[in-house]
Formats: structure tokens, C-alpha cells, sequence
């Protein structure tokens, strides 16, 4: 049973003026007389703020990130109430009904996608897309990637054979031009991207945007999109799934220790030690020459002093001159102030392991008799966990990746073509790029050793999301024989579901409200600046929003809970998962022949056959594909649609 919905006392810090916490009260019981009629109407924030006479918000910055909170919880369902305490701020219920939950769910994502449609540079974007320009002898534009919704409806009715009407393939997405019009394919993706209930957002770290496009058209239509990113680092369900979590995989080498696991854990030591950049640290007297120094606690204590240090330096001082560094000059980046704190308080783990495990390790007979001492001695053992968790984090980011889009658009979404997109996201061709384009040196592994370091390329597993927690997802039933993509015939692979994840983060926040909150957080010193550099932090947008909560004295946690539950789902991609994800084996056994030249044909056929023809038989489905016609005015699924320029309650 859920439990009931918390009140939130809402108030100003101390560092409020009178005036606005006069104005802030005011501004609450206006709020609070909005009924439902307005949830999810996107609220105009200049509009409510005129409408309470709040004045010149730029001069009351305790108001502005208060005021703007509302704005967006209170469009989302959250009701502020009045009583003698003051006001106070109830989250929404929970909606039983499965419609509603996708309806609140929309409405949470479209504040920020309509927020970004609305930007005069968006706008242009999408307008000269659409404007037909001169390819070779024809003039083109987006809407020639599109496919009439009747002409593919009527052609899978009279076909013989299916596979001449949709003929999918994988286009990986780079700087290259399309051929057949013209357009630079990531053009292509970011259009139809913002298609997309939420808003189109670069991510940091890995990123490859992939098209999936059909041959069977004169200018090769769009039939989906999809993106391989770098991971959330740390998801339970995932983590306990593939069997790393640190406690589940402790447990199994407790129960069979073996001599590969204790060589790995002394190589993991021993590497943590040799890949970091030391120079500086012994000539500054952090560390004595001799190598890295004696694994004494003193040196230990200097370092994590030496990393204290230079973070507070990193988050005081200008970062100008850290982003101008060339990418490949490795000693400078390992210099900087992040990096130089990140590389003493690695160090000083990996000297205290070393110090505790190593012996343990070392001194025995075989290195299996080593580790099954350490994890009778509950330091060692403790150091254990600390590898295995520094193991985890590091590969994290380079055998695992996360699905952040996939989807097909219309016509072809009546289809089912969600689930050939998904299948064909992991296909060979998928993984054979990915490792082609990230064999290249590691940005954080290489500013932190000071010279060029490599990290692994070759993916295990790749996680996703379904937008809603309730009803239908596309990868729901979701798997086909890895014959399909060259594996054994005997076994199937696909989407496994994991669980659910937490509801928690910053999608029902609009940009106004963040730079509200950014603001605050800044003029109040923030000891911790968010600097939005790579190597230096997860989700900047989260920790800049989570700042500006607690500078106005809000429960942050409360707060960034969206009330959204995603399902978890799961590929695995190759046999020996937990152990070469941790690189206790160096070498993966994929379920998949990366080689396999004709992996797309194939993955289509079984598709078509599986679910394409099906739908296409379908009436409903037939006259859904009718609707997304070509002609003008081209009001067709996969066009952008774009919100008023403004909107008012």
C-alpha cells in the first residue's frame, strides 16, 4: 500500500527581505486558488507572476527561484494549501488509471520539449528543414524522408513479398551528408528527434545517434531513431542483474575463490597505481621520489590533503583556462586543479589497498590461498569491496551502455517498428561501430594518468527505459532467436525486464526555473560550483537544480521526485557478462556475429514476420497509417509539431 501524500511547509531563508516574504505569501495564495483546469496547461511564468504583482523579479532572487518552483509543481499537479501555519505544498496522488498516468507523464516532459520548440533558433532549424532545397536535379526537404502513409498501406496489401516494401538498414549518424538529399544526417536525427515527447538534450560522455532508414524509397525514409550513450553509473536493478553489484559478486568469489579472481584483484591494484600521473605530486613533496612512495598511512594523509585541497581550488577559481586546453594534451588536463585533486585521492585509495590487500595477496603460496585469507580478515575484505566498486565504476562507462532513444516515427510506428528499431539498436552492425568509434584514448583515464590510455570499446550490455511505468512499452515481448543475428540457434536474446527505477530528477523543472535556482545558489556561495566540465560530476543540471532547493531552505529531495516510474529493461550481449564486464576475462563471447554482413535483412525479415505483417492485416492499423499523408498542408505524424509562440492561462 502507498503511502500518503507528504505536506511540505513552503518558506523563504533567512536571506529574504521583508518584502519578499510579503510578496512570496501573496504570490502563494494566488496559486492556491488555481484549480485542476490548469494542470499541465504550461503555465506562462511571466504571466502568473504579473497576475501577483510580484514587480521586477531580477532584484528579488529569493522570490524569482521560489516563484518559478511553484510555477512548474503546481502545472504538474502539486497544490499549495493556506492555513494559520502558512502555506504548504501537497504533491500529487497517484493515478490508478493507466491513461491519466501517460497524460501526467506527457505533460511533465512537454514543459521543457515546448520550451525548447520555442526557441527562435529551434525554430529556424526546423523551418529550413522543411523549406525544399536544390539536391542534384530535384529539389528536396525533410518532408521527402517521410513515407505517405497510404501508398505504404496499399503496397503491403498488394504485395507478394513484403521485404521489397520495407527494406530497413542501420545508418550510423556522423559528420557525413545524406546522398539521396542533401541533408548532414545528424540534421536528419536532431528533426525528428524533436518529434519526441521530451526534449531533444545532448548527453555527456559517448554518444552515437543512429538512423534506421528505408531502402524501399526513392530518398530512403526515415523509419526510427535510436542513440547508444554512456550509462547511468549506478542502477541496482542492472547492477544485480548482471551480477556486479558489490555484495552479490563478494558473495560469489567467498563461495568459489579462484586463482583468476585474486590475479585480477592484485592486476586492478597494481594498474589503479601505474595509471596515474605522479610528476607533480613529488615535486611538491606529496609523494617521495622512489616511485610512488612507502605505502605508509602518512602518505596516505598527505594525499587525501593534497585532494581536499585542489577540489576547493577547482570550485573557487576561474575555469577559463582550463577549457581553452587542447583535448590530447594529457600532462596539462592532468594538472588542472579537478584532475589534480581526482588523481590524489585515487592514489591514496589504491596506496591503502595496496597496503592491506597486497600483503594478503603476496605472501602466500598461490595468489587463490591469498584471497581466500583476505576474506577471512575483515580489512582485506573491506579493501575487496573497494576494488570491486572502483572495477565497477570504471567499466561502467565503457562495456555498458544506455538506449536513450528509440523509437520509430509515423507511418511506420502503426507497425510495431518501436521493436525493430530496439532489435536493431543491438544488432552487429550497431556494436561493431561503437567499438570502431571509441578506440580511441579515454578523456578522464588519460588526463588522470597523464598520457594517452585506452579503454575498452567492446559492449556486454545495453539498458533502457520505457517512458511510462504502466501499460504497454515496446519492448515489452521483445526477443528473437540469435540465429537471426548470427548466434546459436537453440537460444534467444532481447530485452529482459529489470525492475522499475525511482522516480527522481529534474524533467518537470523548466529552464527558467533552473536558472532561477542557479542564480540563488550562486549569490548565496555555494562552496560547491557546478562548472559543467567533463570528468568533474554526473548530471550537472541535477546538482545545479538539487544547490538552488537548498538555498532556499526546500526539501530537495522531496521535490525532485517527478512521481514517474520507468520500467528497467536489459540486453545482454555476451555469455561471459559479470566477468568481462568487471575484465576478469579479457575477451567477450558475444551471442552475436559481429561480422555478419547482412545482420539488418535479416533482423527485417524476422521482424516483418513476427510483427510488421500482423499489424499491417489489421484495419485499425491500416487506417492509422492512411492519416500521415503528403499533401499540403502536411500535417503528417512525423512533421514537428510547434507549440504557440506564447501561451497565457
Amino acid at each position: 500500500m502507498s503511502a500518503e501524500p507528504k505536506y511540505i511547509p513552503l518558506g523563504l531563508p533567512k536571506t529574504a527581505t521583508m518584502a519578499e516574504r510579503k510578496a512570496f505569501t501573496r504570490f502563494c495564495n494566488y496559486l492556491s486558488n488555481f484549480g485542476t483546469a490548469v494542470i499541465g496547461s504550461g503555465l506562462d511564468h511571466d504571466s502568473c507572476t504579473r497576475g501577483a504583482g510580484l514587480g521586477d523579479l531580477y532584484n528579488q532572487p529569493v522570490l524569482a527561484a521560489a516563484a518559478h518552483t511553484l510555477i512548474d509543481l503546481v502545472d504538474q499537479g502539486w497544490t499549495i494549501m493556506i492555513n494559520k501555519g502558512g502555506p504548504w505544498l501537497l504533491p500529487p496522488a497517484g493515478n490508478g488509471d493507466r491513461n491519466a498516468e501517460k497524460a501526467r507523464v506527457r505533460r511533465q516532459e512537454h514543459i521543457r520539449r515546448d520550451e525548447q520548440l520555442r526557441k527562435p533558433s529551434v525554430r529556424r532549424f526546423i523551418e529550413g528543414m522543411e523549406r525544399p532545397h536544390q539536391h542534384g536535379t530535384e529539389f528536396v526537404s525533410v518532408f521527402s524522408l517521410m513515407r505517405d502513409g497510404r501508398e505504404l498501406a496499399e503496397s503491403l496489401a498488394t504485395a507478394t513479398n513484403a521485404t521489397t516494401v520495407i527494406q530497413p538498414y542501420v545508418q550510423i549518424v556522423d559528420d557525413s551528408t545524406c546522398t539521396v538529399t542533401g541533408f548532414r544526417l545528424h540534421d536528419i536525427w536532431r528533426y525528428f528527434r524533436h518529434t519526441w515527447a521530451n526534449a531533444y538534450q545532448t548527453v555527456p560522455g559517448r554518444s552515437m545517434p543512429i538512423l534506421i532508414r528505408d531502402a524501399a524509397t526513392k530518398h530512403h525514409a526515415v523509419i526510427g531513431l535510436a542513440a547508444i550513450s554512456s550509462p547511468v553509473v549506478q542502477i541496482a536493478q542492472r547492477d544485480s542483474w548482471v551480477g556486479w553489484e558489490t555484495d552479490t559478486f563478494l558473495a560469489a568469489i567467498e563461495a568459489e575463490p579462484t586463482e583468476k579472481v585474486a590475479r585480477w584483484l592484485a592486476d586492478r591494484i597494481q594498474r589503479q597505481i601505474d595509471e596515474i600521473y605522479v610528476t607533480d605530486l613529488i615535486r611538491a613533496g606529496v609523494l617521495e621520489p622512489t616511485g610512488n612512495g612507502a605505502n605508509t598511512a602518512d602518505t596516505v594523509a598527505r594525499l587525501r590533503a593534497d585532494a581536499e585541497r585542489y577540489r576547493q581550488k577547482h570550485h573557487s577559481n576561474s575555469i577559463q583556462g582550463v577549457r581553452s586546453i587542447e583535448t590530447d594534451a594529457w600532462v596539462q588536463r592532468a594538472e588542472t586543479d579537478l584532475f589534480r585533486s581526482k588523481r590524489s585521492a585515487v592514489l591514496a585509495e589504491a596506496l591503502e589497498i595496496a597496503a592491506c590487500l597486497g600483503r594478503h595477496l603476496a605472501s602466500h603460496d598461490t595468489a587463490v590461498e591469498g584471497l581466500t585469507a583476505a576474506l577471512k580478515e575483515p580489512k582485506a575484505r573491506a579493501q575487496i569491496r573497494r576494488v570491486i566498486r572502483r572495477a565497477r565504476g570504471e567499466r561502467v562507462g565503457t562495456v555498458v551502455a544506455d538506449l536513450t532513444v528509440c523509437g520509430a516515427i509515423a507511418p511506420y510506428n502503426a507497425l510495431a517498428a518501436g521493436k525493430l528499431v530496439g532489435a536493431l539498436a543491438v544488432s552487429p552492425r550497431v556494436l561493431a561501430a561503437y567499438r570502431e568509434k571509441y578506440s580511441r584514448p579515454s578523456e578522464i583515464a588519460s588526463a588522470m594518468a597523464g598520457r594517452a590510455i585506452e579503454r575498452e570499446a567492446r559492449l556486454s550490455f545495453i539498458s533502457t527505459t520505457s517512458l511510462y511505468g504502466s501499460g504497454s512499452s515496446q519492448y515489452n515481448r521483445l526477443f528473437w532467436p540469435q540465429e537471426v543475428m548470427g548466434g546459436r540457434p537453440t537460444d534467444r536474446m532481447g530485452f529482459f525486464e529489470l525492475g522499475r527505477s525511482r522516480s527522481f530528477g529534474t524533467s518537470h523543472f523548466s529552464g527558467e526555473t533552473v536558472g532561477a535556482l542557479v542564480r540563488l545558489a550562486r549569490m548565496h556561495g555555494s562552496m560547491v560550483r557546478v562548472n559543467s566540465l567533463f570528468g568533474e560530476g554526473v548530471s550537472p543540471r541535477l546538482r545545479k537544480v538539487r544547490l538552488g532547493l537548498a538555498a532556499l531552505g526546500w526539501p530537495t529531495n522531496e521535490l525532485l521526485k517527478h512521481g514517474r516510474e520507468r520500467i528497467i529493461y536489459g540486453v545482454p550481449l555476451v555469455e561471459n557478462l559479470r566477468e568481462f564486464s568487471l575484465g576478469i576475462d579479457t575477451e567477450p563471447e558475444y551471442l552475436v556475429d559481429l561480422n555478419l554482413g547482412d545482420a539488418d535483412a535479416r533482423v527485417a525479415a524476422w521482424w516483418l514476420e513476427r510483427w510488421g505483417l500482423r499489424r499491417a492485416a489489421q484495419p485499425s492499423v491500416q487506417e492509422a497509417m492512411i492519416q500521415h499523408q503528403l499533401v499540403r498542408p502536411v500535417l503528417h505524424g512525423a512533421r514537428v509539431q510547434r507549440p504557440p509562440l506564447a501561451e497565457f492561462m
